[in-house]
């Protein structure tokens, strides 16, 4: 029995579908649940995985995209959780097709924001000289989740954060009607301006942002 059979097995089993209904309302009933709450869920991922560690090392890859490509959200959290943890430090280049699907699958803020800081954030830090090629792809789709991630993508990166890159990845995505781009700009320079907060205080006042980005963005600006 593998490790997917055995972790799919003990999930359905503490599935509980009076929790599931609310955790689908939260997700606009996007995905189904097996009404897991995430304590329980990393607790049963962390069983499943220590019993079967060299085939998950071995297999991470083929085993997130199986569990990405099941039903119910909990699989693809799952998921998540072992790419962040078994592909850091281990990136090949060929990773990046792996990341653009996973973006553009079953998408929404929970799934798109973990990959767009841990895992695509740490695949260009590892390859810094892709970044250009990679973020000018994602930036110029028309899939509205690889542009949010186009401007995500340096939440980690902390001071180290290419504030010109930034800038030209807000003021090419500054008109979206989207809200979750809106957003994606607010945030994103909300969290650089722990590091640099006149360098952001100047570029908004500059920017004429959509009022949302602009509040987001000044948020911890005093």
């Amino acid at each position: 029995m593998t490790f997917i059979t055995y972790l799919e097995a003990e999930l359905r089993k503490n599935s509980n579908a009076e929790l599931a209904i609310p955790m689908a309302n939260y997700m606009k009933n996007k995905f189904s649940f097996l009404g897991i709450q995430a304590d329980n869920r990393r607790t049963i991922l962390k069983s499943n995985w220590n019993q079967h560690k060299e085939e998950v090392q071995t297999n991470f890859r083929s085993i997130c995209w199986e569990l990405f490509n099941k039903k119910e959200r909990e699989f693809h959290q799952c998921a998540i959780d072992i790419l962040v943890k078994e592909i850091k430090k281990k990136y090949v280049l060929e990773d990046i097709n792996l990341i653009e699907k996973l973006l553009v699958t079953n998408s929404w803020w929970d799934s798109v924001d973990t990959i767009a800081k841990f895992i695509l954030g740490g695949y260009l830090q590892q390859f810094p000289k892709e970044t250009e090629k990679v973020i000018e792809h994602f930036s110029n789709s028309e899939n509205m989740w690889l542009n949010r991630s186009a401007i995500l993508f340096q939440l980690s990166y902390k001071e180290k954060t290419d504030f010109n890159l930034l800038k030209a990845e807000c003021e090419k995505h500054k008109e979206s009607k989207e809200f979750f781009i809106q957003k994606a700009i607010g945030w994103a320079l909300r969290d650089y301006s722990r590091f640099n907060p006149n360098g952001v205080t100047a570029y908004v006042n500059a920017a004429n942002l959509k009022p949302l980005s602009k509040r987001e963005a000044l948020r911890n600006i005093k």
